[in-house]
């Protein structure tokens, strides 16, 4: 029996490397790849695979928000292997639910070893509704001390990224950029207020629907068109970030203006 397999990764790399480590296995059959969460989700039901493997860190949708969203259309569930370069406590929930995971860069006889449990679950058709559900729920309710840390992936590479040190974070086309002193990158949130959750209510501010700025970094408030203003930051570009007109108000009080 063929196992029907679709790969998930944001980078191309990586899902050229999981194929080709994938070809040479026999009765694995690559039926597509996507390259985001969203792809992911009208993959899995256009092409009912047997087997995903999905990487846990996308921009935009990730890894647990497909897994959650198909719980939330009650499709049929393909078995998932769930690929992570970083976190220990996403390790952790996967052992505990007993779903499969492979940490990067992928060991070829941990892929086989994978690919071998899989085919014993597709043969007994053991259910994944539940185990997944529950990864879920543990995931979303991870320790407080783990949302100190945000991960931002740069330059192919995963950086835990300390909240202090977020200068600013902006949303465009569903991607959340998150900006630093010294770099720049993605993060795997979906959307700002799911990031903004996780962040210091006292430290950072929604000052404009498409930017969330930490005010310790503000270095200047520039005066702009129509007694609006912008926010001159501290990162090495010195952005200058707008300030919407339901924002001003309360620059305006903050400041004293």
């Amino acid at each position: 029996m063929k196992i029907t397999t679709l790969i998930v990764d944001d980078e191309q790399p990586a899902r050229d490397e999981l194929a080709f480590l994938l070809k040479d296995l026999p009765n694995v059959e690559i039926v597509g790849q996507g390259k985001n969460g969203v792809e992911a989700v009208n993959l899995i039901g256009k092409l009912n695979p047997h087997l995903v493997f999905l990487d846990v860190q996308m921009p935009g949708l990730d890894g647990l928000g497909v897994v959650k969203k198909l719980l939330e259309k009650k499709w049929h569930l393909p078995y998932f292997v769930f690929a992570t370069a970083y976190d220990s406590y996403a390790v952790q929930a996967f052992e505990v639910n007993a779903l499969d995971y492979l940490l990067k860069p992928i060991a070829r006889p941990r892929l086989e070893k994978a690919i071998a449990r899989v085919r014993r679950l597709v043969e007994t058709a053991e259910p994944t509704h539940e185990k997944l559900d529950r990864l879920v729920q543990m995931m979303e309710s991870r320790p407080s001390a783990q949302k100190n840390k945000l991960v931002v992936k740069s330059a192919g590479r995963l950086f835990l990224v300390n909240s202090e040190d977020i200068i600013y974070a902006s949303i465009e086309d569903g991607v959340i950029s998150i900006v630093t002193r010294d770099f720049e990158g993605q993060s795997n949130f979906r959307t700002v207020e799911e990031l903004q959750t996780n962040l210091d209510p006292q430290v950072f501010w929604r000052v404009h629907r498409s930017y969330l700025v930490n005010v310790n970094h503000i270095k200047e408030v520039v005066p702009w068109f129509k007694s609006s203003y912008q926010l001159r930051m501290q990162d090495r570009k010195q952005t200058e970030i707008p300030v919407s007109r339901a924002q001003t108000r309360k620059l305006r009080e903050l400041l004293n203006l």
